[in-house]
């Protein structure tokens, strides 16, 4: 179906603007690509289109300007949102600290028919859906085609806060079709108005915009539990920031924290303490929009969320509208897991040594066909090839140090831009530095330690070589193995869920057992010769 974008009478809003922005607007001669008219009070007017934003005048705006606007637009509500009859334009006011309207946001609201068809199969499929995106991406857009669709057939009620969907004035505006609507007094009472929806007036789809508190999460709940499809918004860009979000985790099933016996945590191979999905999810799929014709879906959130909770994440199903206006679905594989624990997608997991490696984050591409990890040997020689390495918050005297004992050809360098790999903390990815977000950019492969540790840093180095351990005990090492397990242990004390010791022979994992029990801690020994090795951790 050929997408076909009609206006929503934009000459009613130019209507209301003051004569110079008009024409200013008119002569830019950019309607379709025009998103909203900021006017702030001492300052020049602007134009925000998709890509750009133009200056619709040098001289700055008054009161008399503002003044201009408001009275000639509907009251402003409890949320400071005003709207024209009958259209979708959407006015929104800044105030000062006396009340006085000193900013205007003019948002230019479209009807536009054929954008809901790249999901169309999800919508009609009565399952509940929940769209994702920043703002001004279009959400509002294609929850008002959805609505229309869905109320040639079912019976749909739109809970409309903002009069966003159905526009302003007491008659919904022909673009959500049949669909009743139903507005909001106060954007605090849309959680009540939601209940109200379903208990008085028999809906079979509900259509709600901008979930946003937790009141809301909760009525959004009941109403899928009594049978109900929702389609709705939420405040979010993807299906894991989502998940950290306190207050609207419920609607994909919110986290707990759950403590596993020993004997569990020991054959997961996890800690004891891990996050599991806490119910079912309130949405069924979830859409993230990325571009206007861009969509990632994820088409079973329960299974998306246990899969992303465990550490290996589904790639969701990415659908797009090509430049000859045909829809594509790409299913991308599940990323490729090296026998060395390393991931793509800049997703991170866990292996037993407390260490993740990432690949770079395009959004959802596929898994690279070769391994992150850098190649071991020169093929002409047979020796190991130089790997240049950044430290990122870890000690650089620590890591020549642990390099030293393994006699590896490591080189630290100064500057990530020389790096081969990037060595750090986890607590640095999870913050975001933009150091990593630029190596993730330029395809630099990441290491992550648990603990800024000797012996954790010769465990990622003895993974990067791809050592087996066998060099650090064949001439029975005593002093080296004490050094080591005195790092784990020390590391366990400091509250590290546990450590693993590299692969010994079994003279030296007596030593390693003994001195764990001294320590009133528990070891065990995992693997098989000659890659058996010893974990220390608390009981």
């Amino acid at each position: 179906m050929k997408q076909r974008k009609i206006t929503d009478d934009l000459q009613a809003l130019m209507e209301v603007l003051p004569l110079e922005i008009a024409q200013a607007l008119d002569e830019a001669d950019n309607s379709d690509n025009l998103i909203e008219i900021v006017m702030d009070l001492g300052r020049t007017p602007k134009a925000r289109f998709v890509k750009d934003e133009v200056p619709l005048s040098e001289r700055e705006v008054t009161h008399e300007d503002i003044d201009y606007v408001v009275t000639r637009i509907g009251d402003f509500d409890a949320d400071n949102r005003a709207g024209l009859e009958r259209t979708l334009h959407r006015i929104s006011g800044i105030r000062n600290r006396r009340g006085q309207v000193v900013g205007l946001t003019c948002r230019v609201g479209r009807a536009v028919y054929g954008t809901i068809d790249i999901i169309q199969d999800l919508i009609e499929s009565e399952k509940s859906v929940l769209l994702l995106g920043k703002p001004g991406i279009g959400k509002t857009t294609m929850l008002r085609e959805a609505a229309r669709i869905l109320a040639e057939k079912k019976r749909v009620v739109i809970v409309d806060t903002s009069n966003e969907i159905g526009g302003d004035g007491d008659v919904p505006h022909p673009a959500v079709g049949m669909a009743r609507r139903m507005q909001v007094a106060k954007p605090s009472l849309q959680h009540e108005v939601m209940i109200e929806a379903v208990e008085n007036h028999n809906p079979e789809v509900i259509v709600i915009d901008e979930i946003g508190r937790e009141l809301e999460a909760l009525a959004a709940r009941t109403i899928a539990e009594r049978g109900v499809q929702l389609i709705a918004t939420a405040h979010g860009r993807t299906l894991e920031n989502l998940l950290l979000n306190p207050t609207l985790s419920d609607l994909i099933g919110g986290i707990e924290s759950v403590t596993l016996s020993d004997e569990e945590a020991r054959r997961r191979g996890t800690q004891k303490t891990v996050l599991e999905r806490r119910s079912p999810p309130t949405f069924d799929v979830l859409v993230e929009i990325q571009e206007r014709n861009r969509m990632a879906i994820h088409p079973d959130v329960s299974e998306a969320v246990d899969s992303l909770l465990r550490g290996y994440p589904i790639p969701p199903e990415v659908r797009y509208r090509n430049e000859n206006n045909e829809i594509k679905i790409e299913k991308l594989p599940a990323p490729s897991i090296t026998t060395r624990g390393a991931m793509s997608q800049g997703m991170r997991r866990s292996n037993e040594n407390g260490r993740s490696v990432t690949q770079p984050r395009p959004a959802y591409a596929q898994s690279p066909s070769q391994p992150v990890i850098p190649v071991n040997n020169d093929p002409e020689t047979g020796r190991m090839r130089t790997v240049k390495i950044f430290p990122y918050g870890v000690a650089r005297n620590r890591l020549e140090q642990a390099a030293k004992r393994l006699s590896v050809p490591a080189v630290i360098v100064r500057l990530p831009e020389e790096a081969d790999i990037i060595m750090t903390l986890r607590t640095y990815y999870r913050s975001r530095q933009q150091i990593l977000i630029e190596a993730e950019d330029r395809g630099t492969p990441l290491y992550f330690l648990r603990s800024n540790t000797i012996n954790q840093m010769e465990k990622t180095l003895m993974e990067i070589y791809n050592l087996n351990g066998n060099n650090l005990t064949q001439n029975d090492d005593w002093q080296y193995a004490s050094q080591v397990t005195e790092d784990g242990i020390r590391a366990v004390m400091n509250g590290q869920r546990w450590a693993d010791l590299p692969p010994a022979s079994s003279a030296i994992r007596r030593l390693q057992h003994e001195m764990a029990r001294q320590a009133q801690l528990v070891s065990h020994s995992y693997g098989k010769d000659p890659n058996r090795r010893v974990r220390i951790f608390r009981e």
